[in-house]
């Protein structure tokens, strides 16, 4: 099965993501993907304190995540992928990897970026990822928790 959803979180696993969406994706795996966590042991500890529960938990670098993806490791899961950056997303899709959706939940101020919600900005770069992504027929929807309306991308970015 695979990847059954994304998310773009600047706070990556915490309350709302292992509370609401874990549970409303139906995930069996939520996977961590940041460089910074995956080689911190304080912070990986810290976070692996908010897993759900009966839900398996990986917390990995980008590199660990292509790699486990090339050789099929998740195909018995159903992944539910959290990552600060939307390149993650893309470099996994250039991969090859089928990504269903992507939402974009919380964000961090960006200097003259883009305000795609009351919590979520976006850098230029960020926007020109984004558009990459969409241009690959992913849908990408800004909403923060699951009772949120999911708003597309496309109407506020004039995709």
């Amino acid at each position: 099965m695979s990847i059954i959803a994304t998310r773009i979180d600047n706070r990556l696993l915490h309350g709302i993501v292992a509370t609401q969406w874990a549970h409303t994706v139906g995930c069996t795996r939520l996977m961590v993907i940041d460089d910074a966590v995956a080689n911190d042991p304080i912070l990986k500890e810290g976070m692996k304190l908010a897993r759900p529960a009966g839900v398996a938990l990986s917390i990995i670098n980008e590199e660990t995540a292509l790699n486990n993806f090339k050789i099929h490791k998740y195909d018995r899961d159903k992944v539910f992928i959290v990552t600060k950056s939307p390149r993650t997303l893309l470099t996994l899709l250039e991969q090859g990897e089928a990504i269903p959706k992507v939402n974009v939940g919380g964000t961090v101020q960006v200097p003259d970026g883009v305000k795609l919600s009351a919590r979520a900005m976006a850098s230029a770069e960020d926007v020109e990822t984004y558009k990459k992504i969409a241009a690959r027929g992913v849908p990408i929807g800004v909403q923060y928790v699951p009772a949120d309306k999911d708003v597309s991308l496309n109407t506020i970015l004039d995709l």
